[in-house]
């Protein structure tokens, strides 16, 4: 004979608009696994909506201007002496700070408009 009763399904509330909102978690506990990617996202929201400073743009900038030095002597181009590629490495250096912060200020403002966070006060 055939089973009368039909297996009962959780239910999801609808809303006026028609949109279809699930229940939240019922029973079981988060597993170690669960907490650990709502952490990293958790951290990775505090990276993506710090405030941009000097010291970060300053290593970048270090660092590629340190990539740029060993690209020169190690053959990009004809030879050069280490002071000419020190020097130039030194004047990219003061290029790439000013124009990382800028940049770096730039996007980090328009990931918070964009995310509707109020931007902090000037320091005077």
């Amino acid at each position: 004979m055939a089973q009368t009763k039909r297996k009962r399904r959780s239910k999801h509330r609808g809303t006026a608009a028609g949109t279809v909102e699930a229940r939240g978690r019922t029973g079981r506990k988060p597993t170690s696994e669960e907490r650990k990617k709502a952490d990293a996202a958790a951290r990775r929201d505090d990276r993506l909506y710090r405030e941009p400073t000097w010291r970060g743009a300053a290593v970048r900038a270090g660092f590629a201007a340190v990539m740029l030095f060993v690209l020169f002597q190690i053959g990009i181009g004809p030879r050069q002496d280490v002071a000419s590629t020190a020097a130039l490495s030194l004047l990219a250096f003061g290029i790439y700070v000013p124009l990382g912060y800028i940049t770096d200020r730039a996007i980090w403002k328009r990931r918070m408009r964009k995310a509707g966070r109020p931007l902090p006060a000037k320091r005077s």
